[in-house]
């Protein structure tokens, strides 16, 4: 879902939003807090804002954000002139090292960095302006204030020279090494990739690939129980990340728990596209990838309907797809289960920053004929929605201290990216970001038919994720008021990953149900049009979610049958073991 190559064309974008006032406002606030402290940089916002208009800021907030920038200001000239140990702003990781506390200067550097921090987010939330224009303000200076830390230098960061003094600069050579390794790799490393082999140590559960075409292949997993349910169950996971992630260790497999559960999985893997599928529609993967393995799983099966799961990007394929199929007079899933998904794209939280008309414009006219949006792409818009964990992080850690990150495989399949063909992007970009046209029956013709999600009256299970910053909360509960059959919402601890790859053994967060709703599950006129009046009489659980989702699931699932003992039929034998050839393929 990346929708500007990286966060410096957000920062360009707000040139056409914010005017030259911003700038004469934050002049107003720089000078002369107390001899020879630092005025802050002002060229973030001149280039945010050169030449429009000037905007206007709410009086008393300005006057509020001045009182309190001379006052810390002051308090940490003294503080410095005093040699005090007492704290002027509030703690930061990046600077809690006692070597930062050792040096007046570094202290000092570390002080003003963050009240100049704070008080540009303050300005950025005293601009009276619509919302679009002050989240993009919010996010343009919280990049801007990431990468100018003085945690980012050498030169200026205290843990990292003493650090080197110690190694006798051999912490500086190996992260000179840590850089050439990173350059020639094309990313920053989050993890120690030298560790992790897909099939080897991650993505192990047992199965086999039973079909394969351009678009995706069909993995069929190994019965882990005597008898299986009739219904046989399909994920669909998002193509713009490898499916594994729903199987990283046996641990915390969802693949390997619904096995475990006594339903027959199948899984599909996507095909990371090249050249040669750099022409592939919306459509294209629609009508070959989901429909087509739908078919092929109640093929293999024998069975009239199946239970399928969508999550992220995969939820909205699924659910395109499905209406697509109702559009034809098909019901060919009993239930469905949506993970972090959109199909209202009302709430997209931070990812709405990127989305104008230009910018879908420019996309469209780069690669709306033809070409690939690259994984790098994808990977790097992803890890700037949070630039101090996911980027500044290894980079004062690989880089100025020399160390190699240790092995975590979820950060291992974070930086396994795939590509996208250009017109697939193109047309999901203008069709759910920016005019959201999936919740309008009709609006869209996939495949030849008009889609209307209110055809979809099967019952779903609606999970997401409380601090998803992907997927807000908003937008996945948004599934409730589109969707008119039974249904049953959960809300999960954590984000967007962490959130859904919960299993039960480790005991870890909690969830909610609205227990009044759960208890009738019955259609959507029932849940209140927004989350936070469904949160109201919703009741926290300790643990997973998981549980839950699977006593919904059996409800869906039949009868139970001896297992079957070989993969696939007949018709559709066994081609290689699982994980399979396509999710090995690089980017």
């Amino acid at each position: 879902m990346n929708f500007e190559p990286s966060w410096t064309q957000a920062a360009q974008q707000m040139q056409e939003t914010l005017g030259a006032g911003l700038t004469q406002a934050m002049s107003s606030l720089g000078g002369g807090a107390a001899p020879g402290f630092p005025a802050m940089d002002l060229s973030v916002f001149k280039t945010l804002a050169p030449s429009q208009p000037s905007i206007t800021f709410e009086p008393s907030k300005l006057l509020e954000l001045q009182q309190r920038y001379i006052a810390g200001a002051s308090a940490i000239w003294n503080q410095g002139l005093q040699a005090t140990d007492a704290a002027v702003v509030a703690p930061d990781r990046r600077f809690s090292d006692p070597a930062w506390q050792a040096s007046p200067v570094s202290k000092f550097l570390a002080s003003a960095y963050q009240l100049n921090a704070s008080t540009l987010m303050g300005l950025a939330e005293a601009v009276e302006s619509d919302a679009k224009t002050k989240a993009r303000l919010r996010f343009a200076v919280e990049q801007w204030m990431a990468a100018s830390a003085p945690s980012n230098f050498l030169a200026l960061n205290a843990e990292a020279q003493k650090k080197a003094i110690e190694t006798k600069g051999e912490s500086i050579a190996r992260g000179l090494a840590n850089m050439l390794h990173d350059m020639k790799q094309g990313h920053v490393s989050m993890t120690d990739e030298s560790i992790f082999e897909v099939g080897k140590n991650v993505a192990t559960t047992e199965g086999a690939v039973v079909f394969e075409n351009e678009f995706f292949q069909l993995l069929e997993y190994k019965a882990l129980t005597d008898k299986v349910y009739e219904k046989p169950f399909l994920m669909v996971p998002p193509c713009i990340n490898k499916f594994y992630i729903l199987d990283l260790q046996p641990e915390n497999s969802l693949i390997r728990y619904a096995t475990a559960q006594g339903h027959r999985t199948f899984v599909m893997s996507w095909r990371n596209p090249d050249q040669s599928m750099s022409a592939k529609t919306w459509d294209d993967y629609i009508e070959n990838a989901p429909i087509k393995a739908i078919e092929v799983v109640r093929e293999i099966t024998g069975a009239d309907t199946i239970n399928a799961l969508g999550f992220c990007v995969g939820g909205t394929i699924l659910g395109t797809a499905l209406s697509v199929l109702a559009a034809r007079g098909e019901k060919p899933v009993e239930s469905v289960t949506l993970l972090t998904s959109l199909l209202d794209f009302s709430d997209t939280g931070i990812l709405d920053i990127f989305i104008d008309e230009t910018s879908v414009k420019y996309r469209e006219a780069e690669m709306g004929k033809g070409g690939l949006l690259k994984g790098k792409e994808l990977a790097s818009t992803f890890s700037f929605l949070r630039p101090n964990d996911l980027v500044w992080n290894y980079v004062v850690g690989n880089y100025l201290k020399g160390e190699t990150p240790p092995p975590f495989d979820l950060l291992y399949w974070n930086s396994d990216s795939t590509n996208l063909p250009g017109p697939f992007y193109a047309w999901y970009l203008r069709n759910t970001y920016f005019e959201n046209n999936l919740i309008k029956p009709g609006k869209t013709v996939v495949c030849g038919e008009k889609v209307d999600l209110g055809k979809l009256d099967m019952p779903f299970y609606i999970y997401g994720s409380r601090e998803d910053h992907i997927v807000p909360i908003g937008g996945a509960y948004a599934s409730t008021q589109v969707l008119p059959g039974k249904k049953r919402f959960v809300m999960g601890a954590s984000g967007h990953i962490a959130g859904v790859i919960n299993p039960p053994a480790k005991k870890k967060r909690s969830y909610w149900t609205n227990d009044k709703l759960a208890s009738s599950r019955t259609s959507g006129d029932k849940y209140p049009a927004a989350q936070d009046d469904w949160q109201k009489d919703a009741t926290e659980h300790a643990g997973s979610w998981w549980p839950d989702w699977s006593e919904w699931l059996q409800g869906h699932a039949g009868k139970q049958s001896a297992a079957p003992k070989t993969y696939g039929s007949r018709k559709y034998k066994a081609i290689e073991p699982a994980p399979g050839r396509y999710v090995k393929v690089k980017a």
